[in-house]
């Protein structure tokens, strides 16, 4: 796969919802693993094949990182759009809200293959949230 593509897999999977939703924060005790399930997006296909779900034009991709910005087994917070991307194996890139379900703190960091929230302390996988 070529660098143009993979930039343009990073922008829409932050432009066209497939933004999942983080596990709550593990019951509020501090070092949870937010193993709760967080539930998915659903009736993505339409937006996955180029359109939206009722049949009309995908909305404009927007360029939210390049893939040299998100490491490999971490990721990068992008706090003004309220998304977390992660690379959990090189190549393969995941997008999720940046907000913790529990309290509605954002998540600050993704190191080592786990999202922080810094409110509770509560860690996430960057490769499946759970």
């Amino acid at each position: 796969m070529s660098g143009v593509a993979r930039r343009t897999v990073v922008a829409a999977a932050g432009g066209t919802g497939l933004v999942a939703v983080l596990a709550a924060c593990g019951g509020g005790d501090k070092g949870g693993t937010g193993d709760g399930d967080g539930g998915g997006t659903g009736g993505t296909e339409g937006a996955v094949n180029g359109g939206t779900d009722d049949g009309g034009d995908a909305p404009e991709a927007e360029t939210l990182a390049l893939t040299g910005d998100i490491p490999v087994g971490g990721g990068k917070v992008i706090a003004g759009k309220g998304v977390v991307i992660t690379q959990p194996k090189a190549g393969e890139f995941k997008a999720f809200s940046s907000k913790c379900t529990h309290a509605g703190c954002a998540v600050g960091s993704v190191k080592d293959g786990v999202i922080v929230c810094p409110c509770h302390q509560s860690h996430f996988s960057s490769a499946t949230t759970g």
